[in-house]
């Protein structure tokens, strides 16, 4: 992989795949640029695709106290290794990142989000702040594994397959970088829509839930698009929170390709 300097000095691994206008992919919680690698592989022969180890994961550095706008600069450095405006695709706490950056100014043209996992509601909200102060409490205890299987049970893995992949070879992964699960905690803020931030996102933006995800991620999705002045709402018919790269690609690759002349005209 090759490397890009952070603004506070933190090296960012990122990888370079394919020809044609840049897209960044920015992954969710636990997740490193190598999970990203079948959806790049896919959108390769049109794009050049750019993914990378978000900070704390990988082989990406994690120097300092973490800070959402920390996380930003990474985003921009990475960007700014492509040489022209990118496009990005934010998946669940990869696109509240993506949203947060391009509201504080990162020059992008066509955003697009899949499901970013704000719990608006009063129910959410508390429900939020009271798995903010378990993880914090986990993580503080050196409990990595506890952290993990939080996050996974907040997600709605049920209790048998957390078991199953406890003791899987993926574990130790997952592990390693629980440690992030506070990074993305943070990007979500108290759980609530950021609909005045957002409300300054200038791209045009594809907004993406599954037709099978809860009814949350629906109400949370359409919530978005209703702030985000130049989104979209999508629902893909047979999807979940594990979204199949396969399905998002082709969908990505129309948006991106039909709409990059017309994003930066306007």
């Amino acid at each position: 992989m090759d490397k890009t300097l952070s603004r506070d000095g933190t090296s960012i691994a990122y990888r370079r795949r394919g020809d044609g206008p840049p897209v960044i992919l920015v992954g969710g919680a636990l997740s490193t640029s190598a999970d990203d690698a079948p959806l790049a592989a896919l959108l390769a022969p049109r794009f050049t695709v750019l993914t990378y180890d978000r900070r704390g994961r990988g082989a990406s550095g994690d120097g300092g106290p973490y800070a959402v706008r920390r996380e930003i600069e990474d985003l921009a450095a990475v960007a700014a290794t492509a040489g022209e405006r990118v496009s990005l695709f934010g998946m669940l706490s990869g696109g509240a990142l993506a949203l947060e950056a391009q509201a504080a100014g990162l020059p992008v043209d066509l955003l697009a989000v899949y499901e970013p996992p704000y719990t608006p509601g009063a129910t959410g909200l508390l429900y939020k702040s009271r798995c903010t102060a378990l993880l914090h409490r986990l993580l503080s205890n050196g409990d990595r594994g506890g952290a993990v299987e939080l996050y996974l049970s907040r997600t709605g893995v049920p209790e048998e397959t957390i078991a199953r992949m406890r003791r899987a070879p993926l574990w130790r992964g997952l592990e390693a970088v629980a440690h992030t699960l506070a990074y993305d905690d943070a990007l979500l803020g108290d759980g609530s829509v950021p609909a005045g931030r957002f409300a300054s996102v200038t791209a045009r933006t594809l907004v993406v839930t599954g037709g099978f995800s809860t009814a949350q991620a629906h109400e949370t999705t359409l919530a978005l698009a209703a702030v985000i002045p130049r989104a979209r709402h999508r629902t893909l018919t047979g999807q979940t929170r594990e979204l199949a790269p396969h399905v998002i690609a082709p969908v990505l690759a129309d948006f991106f390709a039909r709409d990059v002349f017309a994003g930066r005209a306007s």
